[in-house]
């Protein structure tokens, strides 16, 4: 994997330059450092990034605001013209954490002093220390070893079915995500007048929705889709979710969208087998998905699916019978889109071979479409 054979470069490298020390010592600086609180991967910069000092693990009280502060169930707040910060419980519990970063003491509501745990401001953010604020809102803290670097993960207990190792693989493409957008904005804070926003495209919004089920060939689609940065969906059989987790994470990691295709025909109710695919979904990526692909399935089956809160794919365009195998087929499916008027989502199933989506995706480009992953507001 490039990131990781970078990662272990940049490591080596500094080890090379810089005497480093334990964690227990005064720092870990120039180790990455991911975090995570409960499920969600924060984004690593250099800015919020944790960090070892006096023997302690410090994390920014950033990752306390915003959504993951109802998850985590912690709030925070900075008073920047009194140099205090403050940690507390949302909800019913009246705990909270002081830091007085001008007088360097903590203490919690009843006044209980904290020796030797101070807050820490670096730049413009304020750091606590971990393992406190974790024993103070009776909160489970670990720190995790994963490919080159380490995982700081703050969570509440019995929150996720997932053990700190399962976790740890099942976040390992979303970290490595995480490092290669960590890799591109150091990059380009370096550049002077770096242009600012997205790419803009004149043309429609194609969206791909592709049937997956045996490994090999999802593998070359994915490559396929890499190499054009482009996205599409994939809509996984139950034994693709069981059995397929390193692919499922590749997906998220490249963007694209994961649907769960369930069959009618089975004895195993429609809405059961979603259910049994997101929980497959969850143990290997720590996500879900209201994305559904039915096949043989009456009217009121799908409706069931629909009041339960799911989107049931029904593709603007289904070309699974004369499929995307060739530069040929690229041609004629492109051609039948443009024929058309605005974005439009097209449904090829298995029928679609690494040279036939390499040679439309091209087409595509050429033509200013692009191709993006499916939204359930589209399907």
């Amino acid at each position: 994997m490039k990131w990781k054979t970078k990662l272990a470069a940049v490591v080596l490298a500094v080890l090379m330059l810089v005497q480093t020390v334990p964690p227990t010592g005064a720092k870990a600086a120039k180790s990455v450092y991911f975090t995570a609180i409960n499920d969600n991967i924060m984004p690593l910069t250099d800015a919020t990034m944790p960090f070892w000092s006096g023997g302690f693990l410090y994390i920014s009280g950033s990752v306390f605001t915003g959504y993951l502060r109802e998850s985590i169930g912690v709030s925070y707040t900075y008073n920047s013209s009194k140099q205090i910060a403050a940690l507390y419980a949302v909800g019913k519990s009246n705990k909270s954490l002081v830091f007085d970063l001008a007088t360097g003491q903590t203490q919690d509501r009843l006044g209980t002093l904290y020796a030797n745990r101070p807050a820490i401001k670096r730049g413009s953010e304020v750091f606590v220390p971990a393992a406190l604020v974790a024993e103070y809102f009776d909160l489970t803290y670990s720190v995790i070893g994963v490919e080159g670097g380490h995982l700081v993960r703050l969570r509440t207990p019995k929150e996720s079915p997932l053990n700190d190792a399962m976790f740890a693989d099942a976040a390992s493409y979303t970290m490595q995500d995480r490092y290669e957008d960590y890799l591109k904005n150091q990059a380009q804070s370096q550049l002077p007048n770096a242009p600012e926003g997205g790419e803009v495209f004149a043309g429609k919004r194609i969206y791909l929705n592709f049937r997956a089920a045996e490994p090999l060939h999802v593998t070359g689609l994915l490559d396929i889709l890499d190499r054009q940065r482009s996205q599409g969906a994939f809509f996984c059989t139950e034994e693709f979710l069981r059995t397929e987790g390193g692919l499922l994470r590749r997906m998220t990691a490249m963007g694209q969208s994961v649907g769960i295709c369930v069959d009618g025909s089975l004895e195993t109710p429609l809405l059961d087998q979603v259910v049994q695919g997101n929980v497959a979904l969850y143990r290997a990526t720590c996500g879900m998905t209201r994305l559904i692909w039915a096949e043989n399935a009456e009217p009121q089956a799908l409706e069931e699916l629909t009041l339960a809160g799911y989107v049931c794919l029904q593709p603007g365009m289904d070309y699974k019978n004369q499929g995307l195998l060739s530069s040929g087929n690229a041609s004629a499916l492109l051609q039948k889109i443009s024929s058309q008027r605005g974005d439009i989502s097209v449904w090829l199933g298995e029928n679609v071979s690494s040279v036939g989506l390499n040679a439309f995706l091209t087409a595509a480009y050429q033509a200013e479409d692009a191709c993006v992953a499916l939204v359930e507001t589209v399907a």
